[in-house]
């Protein structure tokens, strides 16, 4: 019987921060991101960027080095957000970026106010679905552009967990499984259009020799990756 502690996103996070860096850190993260930034706009020069749920820093790098200079970063973890300061240093001089504690389903962001949004492997850490796009369509304009990342469902039916070390020990953070099916229907009751889907495997290039992983992990997807439009109201 596996005995690793489940914790809630909050404490999860306090006790990984220390050792969570601001890029992917694992096969499975380097196959998600290759989806999200092929998805993702290539320019983002001029557009108001928010990445729900940033961590470390992660997408906000990958927007900055679009061309992005007017970001927010919001986080549940404040010891996360601690960790993306970091992202000031890197900069350009007329960049306009702000970090705000918050949730996925409550965004201290105006509404209408946001051109891009992204969110990468945080949906998954709010019970309910619909309250989180309900607010990602609140906070967006009329033709924004929203691509969305979480962990494949059937990582969650093959019984694999988001693990991580901390103090010797090994813990995994609470994730809700959410399906296509109830993306699509989330979507469409928050006003929101799919319009493209990834379902990304992992690269065995990305393993490293004598990793200890299940080996069905390279057949099946791993990350289920959204890019949505705001509609008009």
């Amino acid at each position: 019987m596996d005995a690793t502690p489940v914790l809630d996103p909050a404490p999860a996070y306090a006790l990984w921060a220390a050792s969570y860096p601001a890029h992917a850190h694992n096969p499975l993260m380097h196959a998600e991101e290759r989806a999200m930034l092929a998805l993702m706009p290539p320019r983002l020069d001029g557009l108001r960027v928010l990445d729900a749920g940033c961590g470390s820093g992660r997408y906000l790098r990958h927007a900055m080095a679009r061309g992005a200079t007017t970001l927010v970063g919001v986080d549940l973890s404040a010891p996360m957000l601690s960790r993306a300061t970091a992202l000031f240093d890197d900069a350009p001089a007329d960049a306009r970026m702000a970090l705000a504690q918050g949730d996925l389903a409550a965004l201290p962001v105006p509404s209408a106010s946001v051109d891009v949004l992204l969110s990468g492997l945080a949906v998954g850490h709010v019970d309910d679905l619909d309250a989180v796009l309900r607010e990602f369509a609140r906070v967006t304009r009329p033709g924004a552009t929203l691509v969305a990342s979480d962990f494949h469902p059937v990582g969650a039916a093959l019984g694999w967990r988001r693990d991580f070390r901390a103090d010797g020990q090994r813990y995994a953070v609470r994730h809700a499984t959410y399906y296509y099916s109830h993306w699509h229907a989330a979507c469409a009751r928050a006003g929101l259009a799919i319009d493209a889907v990834a379902e990304p495997l992992l690269d065995p290039a990305d393993i490293p020799p004598g990793a200890r992983f299940d080996p069905v992990a390279l057949d099946v997807p791993v990350a289920l990756v959204l890019r949505l439009r705001r509609l008009a109201a």
